[in-house]
């Protein structure tokens, strides 16, 4: 799998979502930095593996037009896009002159910037594979987000007869090394403090490996060593390890904040885990609403709903598909007594109970997320929302 990468510039808030909506909207694209500052790009360039930079000039093109020529005319060879309300032709001259691949003027027309992605996509296509990248992040805690996130990078394991890292991103109180019974005498930590491109000998040391083949990367050891990582940190590591696996499955983000947008931005898939209880369910619609503010593509993200039949009250799944305006992807049926002893002795399920229903349930997400063609339906389906406000909020 490939995609565009892309490096954002853009220092006007207001106009924050609307590219970001824009850009997100267009098939294969993947957001790994935002910049808000120019004298941050050189860095953002060098520090992340792009393979585009869109840079909105206003409100002030004289100021950012002069960073985006020096690096037209460096080593990077990355192409630039500029987005402008401003149709002057002065302005758009200039740009062109500074090297600027592409001038967009606002509102930007979606089928000539994906025309002009389209270009700089078949430069890339082939160059450069890349795995798939799936978030697991739980509407609440103790949803069940890291016993799925363990055992779907198991199953892909076996499914794709290829190399799956699994990668802890609660980096306090991650359990992923425990549920799996890997001692790791490297971290996440250890990636973050290295050079700025990560160098592939320095991740297979920091990679664990399990008996089922997949490969671990366990949160820092230690509490202090989690203040140093940051979003940056964070994209910069999943990007190396997709390069180099099939996929890279991930237990978090934990909290919905800037460093979880920006994993969230450059994920293939975004599994959201919650089960049928009233603040849990509260808990994702105030996600999504906040993803759908900052303008987030929610054709990426897929609803699932653990622990079904242990609820025992009230709320059906037709009430939560219509609440939150999505169809739930995906059921895993509750098993207590399953889950908690693999969990317990550290073993996935396929060793400790490979019949149990909840089992056979992650093995078939696992099999869907394998092969999108194979999916019921290609994205989770939009219904109107409405009539039970009252009943869960």
């Amino acid at each position: 799998m490939s995609a565009v990468r892309i490096v954002v510039f853009n220092s006007d808030d207001s106009f924050a979502a609307p590219l970001r909506s824009t850009l997100l909207g267009l098939a294969g694209v993947k957001i790994i930095a935002e910049v808000d500052e120019p004298a941050l790009l050189p860095q953002a360039l060098e520090r992340f593996r792009c393979d585009l930079l869109v840079a909105h000039l206003d409100p002030a093109p004289e100021t950012v037009l002069p960073v985006l020529a020096e690096l037209a005319a460096g080593e990077s060879g990355v192409p630039i896009f500029a987005v402008s309300e401003s149709t002057d032709g002065q302005l758009i001259l200039s740009a062109m002159r500074s090297g600027i691949r592409e001038f967009l003027t606002k509102p930007i027309d979606g089928a000539v910037l994906a025309e002009a992605i389209g270009k700089v996509a078949s430069t890339t296509r082939g160059a450069e594979k890349h795995g798939a990248l799936i978030t697991v992040i739980g509407g609440a805690g103790g949803v069940g987000a890291t016993t799925l996130a363990v055992n779907l990078a198991v199953e892909l394991s076996e499914l794709a007869a290829g190399s799956v890292a699994v990668v802890d991103l609660d980096h306090r109180f991650g359990q992923v090394a425990t549920a799996l019974d890997v001692e790791p005498t490297y971290t996440m930590a250890d990636l973050c403090d290295s050079p700025e491109q990560l160098e592939r000998q320095m991740i297979e040391r920091a990679l664990m490996r399990h008996d089922s083949g997949t490969r671990v990367l366990s949160r820092p050891l230690h509490f202090a060593q989690a203040d140093n990582i940051t979003a940056a940190h964070c994209v910069g590591v999943l990007s190396a390890l997709t390069a180099i696996h099939d996929y890279v499955v991930v237990d978090g983000p934990t909290r919905f904040d800037y460093g979880s947008k920006a994993v969230l931005d450059i994920a293939d898939y975004n599994l959201l885990v919650f089960q049928l209880v009233v603040p849990t369910v509260r808990s994702v619609h105030r996600m999504l609403g906040g993803m759908r503010e900052v303008g987030f593509n929610l054709d990426r993200m897929r609803l699932l709903c653990n622990r079904v039949g242990c609820e025992g009250g009230g709320i059906t799944l037709d009430d939560v598909n219509a609440t939150l305006g999505m169809d739930v992807f995906a059921q895993i049926p509750d098993d207590w007594v399953a889950v908690n002893q693999a969990m317990n002795v550290g073993e996935p399920l396929a060793t400790a109970a490979p019949k149990s229903k909840v089992r056979q349930a992650i093995r078939s997400i696992a099999q869907m997320l394998h092969d999108p063609e194979g999916e019921a339906a290609e994205a989770p389906a939009a219904r109107k929302r409405g009539g039970l406000f009252s009943k869960i909020f």
